[in-house]
């Protein structure tokens, strides 16, 4: 085992000079993402916040399934647009808090959209279903009756 004799005045700045280093100029995402870590204290909120989807096909419907934990419905958007569904939502939170001899505020904001191309043959008169229950968003998206579009054979004469 060897002891390495730490150095507890050393600036935040070399940390950041080791992280310029050419070796992470490939990754540039993980650099950022380091650094965030490192001087925002890994706090969450800090960090772009894209919440996963899960898409299936059931029958004539697609499911759509989106981890966004800590909102509520009144804080989503929803549209559907020229074969174009976007989902975003925006929350702020407040806190203030007094007590004997001091005052506490903090605040948070957080938002996100993601958008999807949809398949051509997806109803977009129908009415979609939308539920958001236990932290996850689920949409159900209806087709157009008639099934699939299928792949016109061509002869070449």
């Amino acid at each position: 085992m060897t002891l390495v004799k730490s150095n507890k005045n050393r600036s935040p700045m070399a940390v950041s000079s080791f992280f310029n280093d050419p070796f992470f100029s490939d990754f540039p995402d993980t650099r950022q993402s380091l650094m965030n870590r490192l001087f925002n204290g890994g706090n969450q909120e800090s960090f772009d916040f894209s919440p996963a989807i899960n898409v299936k096909e059931k029958g004539n419907d697609i499911h759509i399934e989106m981890a966004a934990p800590g909102l509520s419905k009144e804080d989503f958007n929803i549209t559907m647009d020229d074969g174009i569904l976007t989902i975003s939502a925006e929350k702020e939170d407040k806190k203030e808090e007094e007590k004997e001899g001091y005052m506490k505020k903090e605040f948070s904001y957080n938002s996100f959209s993601r958008s999807m191309r949809l398949p051509e043959n997806i109803d977009e008169e129908k009415e979609v279903n939308a539920k958001y229950k236990d932290g996850v968003l689920k949409l159900i998206l209806h087709k157009k009756p008639g099934g699939e579009k299928k792949p016109k054979s061509i002869k070449v004469s």
